[in-house]
């Protein structure tokens, strides 16, 4: 039995077959060959879970597949809730790319309403455990904040957009080596630029448990108020915890990311002698005249925002 999308496919292939005939007979074969230049991919559609994904991914299928995120720029992506366009969007899509990492909280429920098949672009993934609070050994989500982490998210989308449009199959594994060689470079800077941190200040505290991969790649000690942002109200342990951390080690600088409210930081800033080093993106990316438009952006940003407050030095 025919879905409603594989009747539209039907529809468009004739419609696309009628309108051929037409132009042929009324010599545009120059519009015919353009036709036959890599383009029927466009009619596949690939949701994200949200916008971080969605650059990556379009990286990767270059002009060959329509992907849009699910969430918008500036959602808090842990506790969002689906509307009913959602739903909508979902059904008429041919594959969802998920983060995984118990990262999307709704998402489960979300797939169970829809029929399409989706992918876990965090698959073969080293996992950090998270080690404090209540998620204390359940996995880190915020895996795509290792640029190293994101090349092995580029190879499970070219076999996932392979799997899908094996068409352009040699296209996504280009795309995609193109993208990696720039992440491998991307990677390379911030190590060496995280690196000039003088040893006394090679610690990086949030306000989210966002940065252990990063923290990871970079050599350098984590501490967040609270591990993931489906708390969003800190503890008063938390914060006091905090606070003991940064007195103890003289952090001149501490930080919070653009999802969730500042406040509980600030409370650390008053408490201490740290002052407040910015606003850090990990969970969305930012409009496109905003100051992380792609996923490279991101990266750069934050790290530029990180050792200019540690060092008190424009990167």
């Amino acid at each position: 039995m025919m879905t409603h999308r594989s009747i539209r496919r039907a529809l468009t292939a004739a419609l696309v077959a009628a309108s051929a005939t037409v132009l042929s007979a009324c010599g545009a074969s120059q519009d015919a060959s353009h036709a036959d230049d890599g383009q029927a991919g466009e009619d596949f559609v690939v949701l994200t879970t949200f916008t971080v994904l969605s650059d990556i991914a379009q990286n990767v299928a270059g002009d060959h597949l329509q992907i849009e995120s699910i969430t918008k720029p500036g959602a808090e992506i842990h506790g969002y809730e689906p509307t009913p366009s959602d739903i909508r969007k979902a059904e008429d899509a041919d594959l969802i790319l998920d983060n995984g990492l118990g990262l999307e909280l709704w998402f489960e429920q979300f797939v169970n309403d829809v029929d399409v098949p989706h992918r876990v672009v965090s698959e073969n993934v080293e996992v950090i455990d998270i080690t404090e609070d209540a998620y204390a050994g359940l996995p880190n989500p915020h895996a795509w904040m290792s640029p190293l982490n994101v090349q092995i998210y580029v190879d499970n989308m070219v076999d996932a957009f392979s799997d899908l449009d094996p068409e352009h199959a040699a296209n996504f594994e280009k795309n995609g080596e193109a993208y990696k060689s720039q992440l491998q470079e991307i990677q390379d800077e911030l190590i060496a630029e995280l690196s000039t941190l003088p040893e006394s200040q090679q610690a990086l505290v949030t306000c989210e448990g966002a940065f252990s991969y990063l923290a990871r790649d970079a050599g350098l000690t984590e501490k967040y108020i609270w591990a993931v942002n489906a708390e969003q109200q800190a503890t008063p342990g938390q914060i006091s915890s905090a606070i003991e951390f940064v007195n103890d080690n003289d952090i001149p600088a501490v930080f919070c990311e653009s999802t969730v409210s500042g406040k509980p930081m600030q409370q650390v800033v008053s408490a201490t002698d740290a002052e407040f080093g910015g606003t850090l993106y990990v969970d969305s990316l930012s409009e496109a005249d905003g100051p992380v438009p792609t996923y490279l952006d991101l990266l750069q940003y934050d790290a530029d925002t990180i050792v200019e407050a540690l060092t008190g030095k424009e990167s």
